[in-house]
């Protein structure tokens, strides 16, 4: 599929694919403590990022992803579909890390797991397991990523689009950020998308909508 999005409706169909993984793309455990059916942890902040680094949320070493990976059952045929609980929020970090370590049959379930709930579809209560390891390989590709330095390159060199994709008041520094201590405003050039607005009821806006607000004249970072 050419798409980085699936619907609920075919992963309903594909379920009993022997390739198909499923992973929950958790920042946050639901009040209901629920998951899809068979799906696997994929816990971002404690085993899916760089946890030395100072800074939270940072991209994990290569060599780290592929052995928590693989701990996941996650092999270099597997078929990955990500969600979260939040319908889209958590889940395109997931997606983008796979792609970024050179796995490309990985998905975004649009909706996330409240649009799968909503089709009354079957799901299961969170718990730990482990799973026979799989032989995931990663082959990191550097320039999906852009380090400090070349960030501040581009702010005189503009030679690409930096999107900020916080809110607008957060954007223009018109609230405190809820990370304490960090500084409002953005960076020089910015271009601000809310994540919100290429969403609708918790779902991607179709592509040809999407082609409308997408200030890509250039290359995105």
């Amino acid at each position: 599929m050419k798409t980085p999005i699936v619907s609920v409706n075919w992963l309903k169909e594909n379920l009993q694919d022997p390739e198909l993984i499923i992973l929950d793309a958790v920042l946050d455990t639901p009040p209901h403590n629920l998951q899809i059916i068979g799906a696997r942890t994929f816990d971002i902040k404690n085993k899916f990022s760089d946890t030395s680094n100072p800074l939270p949320n940072t991209l994990p070493k290569p060599e780290a992803f592929a052995a928590e990976a693989r701990k996941l059952g996650i092999n270099k045929n597997s078929k990955i579909v990500v969600y979260d609980t939040k319908n889209i929020y958590s889940s395109p970090r997931a997606w983008y890390l796979f792609k970024s370590m050179g796995h490309k049959n990985v998905w975004v379930l649009d909706g996330g797991l409240p649009a799968w709930m909503e089709e009354n579809l079957p799901t299961e209560k969170v718990s730990k397991k482990s799973y026979p390891e799989g032989n995931f390989e990663a082959n990191f590709n550097s320039e999906m990523f852009k380090n400090k330095e070349q960030i501040l390159e581009n702010i005189s060199s503009k030679k690409a689009v930096v999107i900020d994709a916080r809110s607008s008041d957060r954007f223009h520094a018109e609230t405190e950020e809820p990370r304490e201590g960090l500084r409002s405003g953005h960076i020089p050039g910015a271009v601000n998308l809310p994540f919100s607005k290429v969403l609708k009821d918790g779902k991607y806006l179709p592509q040809e909508e999407l082609k409308k607000i997408l200030p890509l004249q250039n290359e995105a970072l």
